[in-house]
């Protein structure tokens, strides 16, 4: 199993990833693999809509993470994934306080309708749609120190992969429907008016990703390109205000991620990687750097010797 990573939009862990859904490497049947990912994302700079600044009152923003994950091959083509994050969050000045505690359960599944192999060349096509909901009463109106956005949210991918020998290119879109949260007053404020209500209407997303590099059964190395741009409806951070839930957060993100299959234990893997947002909008500048191991399990061999 690969790597799962965080881009920390605004502090917090706001566009959750695991590389497994965007990827193109399926989980054979009867085979689960599980693991753990710590990851560090910190900024001090950040965007207040185009306009990039810094806050004294925050000084460094920062986000811990424990992931636990899980990838179970129903079939060769079929995959049930999910991942599950403790999160910790904290600033180096001012009076705001971190939080800590779970953030949100995420379940996936994975299709790969078409793998075809032409001379050198291997084409496959996937279908992937992810499903999230916070699983902590966590303050959802408290960024950019809040633990998530607190949106029950529904995601549907298509992503072809393309290979030849050990060098591969991945490209995939995705859009993200994200349900309405309520927050804890009963009013706030826009660009242009301000919103009687507790209930905050959020805009949805889309995410493009691309990634590139050498993958054999030993050594996966690839370069990313992450792309997440929010959809009509959200609005700009409001000049020297805090972040809202629903503001416009748009990132692009570049990043390194590897993974090393122990020879000696060949069902071990270890994986790290990093990644730094490069432009953005109402985001933080954040860099983040992981890792962890995983462990593949084979249920069906152990169902094979239980009947011999």
């Amino acid at each position: 199993m690969k790597k799962i990573y965080w881009t920390m939009l605004f502090l917090s862990s706001l566009i959750t990833y695991s590389q497994t859904e965007i990827d193109g490497i399926m989980m054979s049947k009867n085979n689960f693999c599980t693991g753990a990912i710590y990851q560090y994302s910190s900024w001090n700079n950040y965007w207040e809509g185009t306009f990039k600044r810094t806050n004294l009152n925050l000084g460094t923003v920062s986000t811990k993470s424990l992931a636990v994950m899980g990838n179970y091959g129903i079939s060769d083509k079929l995959n049930l994934l999910f991942s599950l994050p403790y999160v910790k969050t904290n600033a180096s000045e001012g009076t705001m306080k971190g939080q800590k505690g779970i953030q949100d359960l995420s379940l996936t599944l994975k299709y790969m309708p078409i793998e075809k192999t032409i001379g050198k060349n291997t084409y496959s096509l996937y279908f992937i749609g992810s499903y999230s909901t916070p699983l902590s009463d966590y303050a959802i109106d408290y960024l950019p120190l809040s633990l998530g956005l607190g949106s029950k949210t529904g995601t549907l991918r298509i992503m072809g992969d393309f290979q030849r020998g050990n060098f591969f290119s991945t490209l995939s879109g995705a859009y993200v429907k994200r349900a309405n949260v309520t927050i804890e007053r009963n009013s706030y404020l826009t660009n242009d008016e301000i919103i009687y209500s507790n209930e905050v209407n959020m805009p949805d997303a889309i995410s493009v990703n691309f990634r590139m590099g050498y993958r054999s059964n030993r050594l996966i190395a690839e370069f990313i390109i992450d792309n997440w741009v929010t959809q009509k409806g959200g609005f700009d951070i409001t000049k020297n205000n805090m972040p809202f839930p629903s503001n416009t957060m748009n990132a692009i993100r570049y990043g390194l991620n590897t993974k090393y299959t122990l020879k000696s234990i060949p069902e071990l893997s270890i994986i790290g990687g990093y990644n730094y947002v490069a432009e953005g909008k109402n985001v933080g500048q954040s860099k983040t750097v992981y890792g962890g191991l995983f462990y593949i399990i084979n249920f069906e061999k152990k169902s094979t010797e239980n009947e011999n």
